[in-house]
């Protein structure tokens, strides 16, 4: 017991006497989830939460184009832009501007547009009264022409950008021509009853079946989105904790070279007491980073137009992960210190394997926008287990039965790692 009490207050003092790494410890995660929980902003959010300039070509000056323009505008998620400099923009000029990535998308509606959905609109309303036995026969138009609404896009605009307008425009168009369709179909039914009021709407509803979300979970399910606050906060924590490596390695070596070591290994009683006594001193300053760092994702984050922290229900199955956390990153700096004979080699080492296991480990960028290979390497970093286990629990809202697996890996890997560290030591010894 001495040993253990000796070794925490000596790491204590140690890390005390070196203020501007004590203020390094801390500051730096603070620096670090902020930034980067800003510059990810964007990326985390939803293409609907963006409003984009769109030119608008109207070739046509019927009613597919009044309807298109409209239709965007209502939605709130475009700005329509159909004259520069007082000009109304042509189909070159649009095409050049988007090239050149001053504006993102534009969209040409072509000549004849509006007369090529209503002649096939009369088409299918006369095959449908044909077989009703009624004698209608609207004007259609012979050898219809193939038309395309034509969507320019920035060169440098990326693919998920792109299918989703893509997307949200091709609705939108299958909208317009349905809903000019069934007006037709209107007209020619309130021909056919004459009985009719002229201002009956007859509602015709289009869509029986609806989508409609629902939530996985239990009652108790957080509508959590995952957002840059909620990826980077408990990430860049993690990577923040596993860098305890640093300051556990340097404080290793430079205890051997000044004789340190050897008087705490003069105490009776069994080296372990020694390691365990680091163990508990640095898991606790960890976890002191961990929730630092929450608090300033919970707090912080809102004041700088950030989403805010959302941590799950089960915060004892948090304390659980980021103590494993801890555990298995002070393993790891023990094993530097005590596998590495200089500073210089230990501090290098420890600094680009820490960003490394990030890097694959999901910290970065998420796991599965990564190649099939790298995620099964990427699985295998204990940064990984820890963010899995964090985003069980912030954003499935899961309890310890989510998370006991990864917490095990976590513990284990610890435990191996000062197994080996032991081993090491007490061959230096002999």
């Amino acid at each position: 017991m001495l040993r253990l009490l000796a070794t925490i207050r000596k790491e204590w003092q140690l890390l005390l006497r070196d203020k501007t790494g004590l203020t390094l410890l801390f500051v730096m995660p603070v620096v670090l989830i902020t930034v980067m929980a800003l510059i990810q902003d964007a990326p985390f959010k939803d293409y609907q939460d963006v409003k984009f300039d769109i030119l608008t070509v109207d070739n046509d000056h019927g009613r597919l184009g009044k309807y298109i323009r409209e239709g965007l505008a209502s939605g709130g998620q475009f700005n329509i832009i159909d004259t520069l400099d007082g000009h109304p923009v042509t189909e070159q000029q649009a095409r050049e501007l988007v090239n050149n990535g001053r504006y993102k998308i534009s969209i040409i509606v072509p000549a004849g547009s509006t007369a090529a959905i209503v002649s096939n609109a009369n088409r299918i309303v006369n095959d449908i009264t044909q077989r009703m036995g009624m004698s209608v026969s609207l004007p259609v138009k012979k050898g219809a022409d193939s038309l395309n609404v034509v969507i320019y896009f920035d060169p440098a605009a990326k693919k998920a950008f792109k299918g989703a307008i893509h997307q949200a425009l091709d609705n939108f168009l299958t909208q317009v021509e349905t809903d000019m369709l069934l007006n037709r179909i209107q007209q020619q039914l309130r021909r056919k009853d004459t009985t009719a009021v002229p201002n009956d709407t007859l509602p015709i509803r289009l869509q029986a079946v609806g989508l409609k979300e629902h939530a996985t979970g239990n009652s108790r399910q957080l509508d959590v989105v995952s957002n840059s606050v909620q990826h980077n906060v408990p990430a860049w924590s993690i990577f923040a904790m596993f860098f305890i490596v640093i300051p556990i390695a340097g404080n290793m070596i430079r205890e051997r070279e000044d004789g340190s070591l050897l008087r705490m290994k003069l105490i009776p009683g069994s080296y372990l007491l020694i390691l365990a006594g680091k163990m508990l001193f640095f898991v606790g300053i960890c976890l002191l980073q961990f929730y630092l760092m929450m608090l300033v994702g919970i707090y912080a984050m809102p004041l700088l137009d950030l989403p805010r922290l959302v941590m799950g229900h089960d915060q004892g199955a948090t304390l659980l992960v980021a103590g494993a956390i801890g555990l298995a990153a002070t393993a790891y700096g023990i094993l530097i210190g005590t596998l590495f004979k200089t500073p210089n080699q230990a501090l290098n080492f420890g600094a680009i394997s820490i960003v490394i296991l990030s890097a694959i480990g999901g910290i970065w960028i998420p796991l599965e926008v990564m190649p099939a290979n790298m995620q099964m390497i990427g699985r295998l970093s204990p940064l990984s287990w820890g963010l899995d286990a964090i985003n069980d629990i912030y954003l499935r809202n899961g309890d310890i039965g989510y998370v006991w697996k990864n917490v095990l890996r976590l513990v284990l890997t610890g435990g191996v790692m000062l197994a080996v560290a032991g081993f090491v030591e007490k061959r230096r010894m002999n």
